[in-house]
């Protein structure tokens, strides 16, 4: 009985030696994204756990306003940390259910500016928004066109609705409410040009042949990173933008 319970803990510490041996492999050669005990990168690829470290930063539903500044400031140093310069937004309660808490807006820095400008979005939506303009849209241009994107050209953040614009007040509220979402109806390029979603999704419009595999690598880099991605493939409400947000439900419509 001894021996077996000897053989036993002999097992369970050869176990565990093989643990840690594991974990010091993966932390020393694994990439950084794909390990969610490294801090969050903005700066790095996306990886297997760029989603969940971004949502990490999410406010809990029922945060205390001490816990909302100070996760609010955690995502803002994020951010800071990246060279883009954010400020927070004030928080804001209709009495209803457009309930804003915890917002900031992107004021400059390393990052693509959005138009039109002074956007107040969730923190973690605006995390998102880096990453997603670093890693997916900057060289998606530069391979699709040979250029920076000079302007991301918006259809706003913030909007006191439900969804669709939906009056029944048994529909549920937009992420828009919650400033928990970004519409995106094209881009500008350096040279001027534009890139439309209602003009050139189907590959027929005025960007020429490049501007529909341009949009889809858009769209599929957002659907590694953002909750729900809405584009015209999937409505037609959704026919002039892609709809990105960071619900806590996914949603990609390919």
């Amino acid at each position: 009985m001894k021996r077996d319970l000897a053989d036993f803990w002999n097992l369970m510490w050869e176990a565990g030696l093989a643990v840690c041996a594991l974990f010091a492999l993966l932390n020393a050669f694994a990439p950084h994204q794909d390990l969610p005990w490294k801090p969050l990168d903005l700066d790095r690829p996306i990886g297997q756990a760029t989603q969940s470290k971004v949502a990490s930063l999410d406010l809990p539903p029922t945060a205390a306003p001490e816990q909302i500044t100070a996760q609010t400031e955690a995502c803002m140093q994020v951010l800071r940390d990246a060279g883009v310069t954010v400020e927070r937004a004030a928080d804001r309660d209709d009495g209803g259910f457009c309930v804003v808490r915890g917002a900031v807006r992107i004021t400059g820095g390393a990052v693509t500016p959005l138009s039109p400008g002074g956007l107040v979005m969730q923190c973690p939506l605006a995390v998102r928004y880096v990453i997603w303009d670093r890693q997916v849209l900057q060289p998606a241009a530069r391979a699709s066109f040979g250029q920076d994107v000079a302007r991301v050209d918006s259809m706003g953040t913030y909007s006191c609705r439900r969804i669709y614009g939906q009056t029944d007040a048994s529909a549920r509220p937009s992420e828009h409410a919650k400033a928990n979402a970004l519409d995106v109806a094209g881009v500008t390029l350096a040279d001027g040009s534009k890139v439309t979603v209602l003009d050139d999704w189907s590959g027929q419009g005025p960007a020429g042949g490049e501007a529909a595999p341009f949009l889809a690598r858009l769209r599929d880099g957002a659907c590694r990173l953002f909750s729900t991605v809405l584009t015209p493939d999937y409505n037609a409400a959704h026919a002039d933008h892609l709809h990105l947000d960071g619900a806590s439900y996914s949603l990609c419509a390919r």
